[in-house]
């Protein structure tokens, strides 16, 4: 009798013990520190969709849990924003700076290891995918660059040990996705260029913008700007991919700041968010002229804007340089812009 009442007690506690780890496996535990924290919390995503908002204490650390199905989240801290891997049963300690978000961000605990890949390849990626002037490129060469940037991931994701099967399939699976993303957006844009090249040609003058309202007071016209160059941005408060180029403008700005080019950024935000764009402003210490397009689209439709950010090099007369030029982060700009001013 007593063996087998002892016998029960031992099933009970191994039951007990499974049930307790189940209850712990259904959920990811997140924990950690910032450094300079941007927020009061920090965002957690999924595509479109909010999943929660982590409070984050006086001295950065934050601590909460998330129940999730197995994949890729991002983080938004209120001004930068990662993207992370995770699954149920994780237990990760994250630790950040958020003057340098990609390079100083470290994770410790069950579920690092993947973690700490992607953040390895995002450093990687930013480097390799940061001259945009590749879309110039013959196909041949474009082809030849995008393939050696695919090696450059899958020699990374080798590189890994300890990373799930499954992983390295989503892994290898959004290689591919890059690349048919690359080639896509470079069809679309030898032929975008190809039908600007024909309606606003190098060399014409540029249809204008006018009375735009200057933050600094009064308003500007595009008339008010000839004889310098003009590196125009348009862009709004609600623009993702206007507010990741503003902190590679504010170094280019500053670098050409004394020579013979304006840097005009147009917020095209609606009407009601003229107050919003004057916040951001102040808020972000954005630098150069900051206008505000107060609904006028004129500008827009004659550069046939279809999404922003847009960029615009126009010459001291105010003739079309580039009716598309590079982005800010574009490590190409910089000389670009150095070979105009030094031949003039």
């Amino acid at each position: 009798m007593k063996k087998w009442y002892c016998l029960g007690i031992v099933a009970l506690v191994f039951n007990l013990h499974t049930f307790a780890q189940k209850a712990t496996t259904d959920y990811v535990s997140l924990s950690g520190k910032i450094t300079e924290k941007n927020s009061d919390s920090l965002l957690v995503f999924k595509g479109r969709t909010k999943i929660k908002r982590i409070n984050v204490n006086k001295d950065g650390s934050f601590a909460d849990t998330l129940r999730v199905k197995e994949g890729y989240y991002g983080i938004f801290d209120g001004r930068e924003q990662g993207f992370f891997y995770f699954k149920n049963g994780y237990n990760l300690k994250i630790t950040f700076d958020t003057k340098q978000w990609d390079e100083t961000m470290d994770f410790k605990g069950e579920g690092e290891i993947p973690n700490k890949y992607l953040f390895r390849k995002a450093l990687y990626s930013e480097k390799a995918t940061g001259d945009k002037s590749i879309f110039k490129l013959g196909n041949d060469e474009f082809m030849k660059k995008i393939d050696e940037i695919v090696a450059g991931y899958q020699q990374i994701l080798k590189e890994t040990k300890g990373l799930d099967t499954s992983f390295i399939a989503l892994e290898e699976k959004d290689f591919e996705e890059f690349k048919k993303s690359s080639v896509a957006r470079y069809n679309r844009t030898t032929g975008m260029k190809k039908h600007q090249d024909e309606i606003l040609p190098k060399g014409m003058a540029s249809p204008k913008f006018f009375n735009f309202e200057n933050y600094n007071g009064g308003t500007t016209s595009l008339d008010d700007l000839k004889g310098k160059f003009v590196y125009i941005d348009l862009w709004a408060t609600w623009c993702g991919p206007c507010k990741k180029e503003i902190p590679f403008l504010k170094v280019l700005e500053k670098e050409f700041h004394d020579q013979n080019i304006s840097f005009v950024s147009i917020s095209v935000d609606r009407v009601k968010d003229h107050d919003k764009w004057k916040k951001m402003v102040a808020d972000l210490q954005l630098t150069g002229i900051q206008l505000f397009a107060n609904g006028d689209t004129t500008f827009e439709t004659a550069y046939e804007v279809a999404g922003i950010p847009r960029f615009i090099l126009l010459d001291p007369k105010g003739n079309i340089v580039d009716p598309n030029a590079p982005r800010p982060s574009d490590e190409g700009l910089k000389k670009s812009l150095k070979e105009l001013l030094n031949a003039i």
